[in-house]
């Protein structure tokens, strides 16, 4: 499993100084990122990737809200293999009827996306996984209605936020995840802070070893009060240690 940094974790830093904040995440050791808002610095992204060493498996964009070629050709700039929007209103997961509006969307979207080679996808927040439509989470009343081509992104997190065992919402998902946010914290709306990942209250090695098909796990912190760097630097050293852990366990 590809570990990544989803950017918006250094989104402070990276609005000051892109290039050193880009310099920094290698130092620490991440090999992989995830970029958010990348129409907008595809140019400056591009370059630092490169000088860096760099890739970016996935990013964040606006699909169904803004101009989609213009974001695929952001995205084939950056060598972004799946775009993942990240935002539907939770307006729109009150009824199974928008729901499966949504996921046409999505299935419209990736159709246009494979023109580019590109392959689409969805993030949740906590809301999707709030919603019941007849006894189940509108995350996954969305994913019947989807195209097999469309994969999900699930943030493991504000799934337990939102009320469901993050490790059980992932094998009954199955292939149709590919990407997880690993993420950290309380485990409350009320508390917003998180913490570096491996220092809070998910079940980070349970969650990992429950994505049998993911092929990307993008650390974020959504906010963090403190060090963002040594916050970043700490989650990625428990997951590598998590990653030796697991596989010395599956060899007994």
């Amino acid at each position: 499993m590809r570990y990544a940094l989803q950017l918006y974790t250094v989104r402070d830093a990276l609005t000051a100084d892109l290039p050193g904040t880009i310099a920094r995440v290698a130092e620490i050791g991440y090999t992989a990122v995830e970029p958010y808002n990348f129409v907008a610095t595809a140019d400056e992204l591009e370059a630092a990737f490169k000088e860096h060493g760099l890739t970016a498996p996935s990013g964040h964009a606006p699909l169904l809200s803004a101009d989609q070629e213009e974001i695929f050709a952001a995205a084939k700039q950056l060598g972004i293999e799946t775009v993942i929007d990240p935002h539907v209103d939770r307006a729109r997961w009150q009824s199974a009827e928008d729901i499966a509006a949504t996921a046409q969307a999505l299935n419209a979207a990736a159709e246009a996306g494979a023109k580019h080679g590109i392959r689409v996808g969805y993030h949740n927040h906590e809301f999707e996984l709030q919603s019941r439509i007849d006894g189940r989470s509108g995350l996954e009343v969305l994913a019947e209605h989807l195209d097999d081509a469309v994969v999900l992104e699930v943030d493991t997190y504000w799934a337990a936020v939102g009320g469901e065992d993050p490790v059980e919402l992932l094998r009954r998902l199955g292939d149709r995840v590919r990407f997880v946010h690993i993420k950290d914290g309380p485990l409350t709306t009320e508390d917003k802070d998180q913490v570096a990942v491996g220092s809070g209250k998910m079940p980070i090695r349970d969650v990992l070893a429950a994505g049998s098909s993911v092929e990307t796990a993008v650390v974020e912190l959504d906010d963090f009060t403190g060090d963002i760097f040594t916050a970043v630097a700490d989650s990625l050293t428990y997951l590598n240690g998590s990653t030796a852990a697991t596989t010395e366990g599956s060899t007994r």
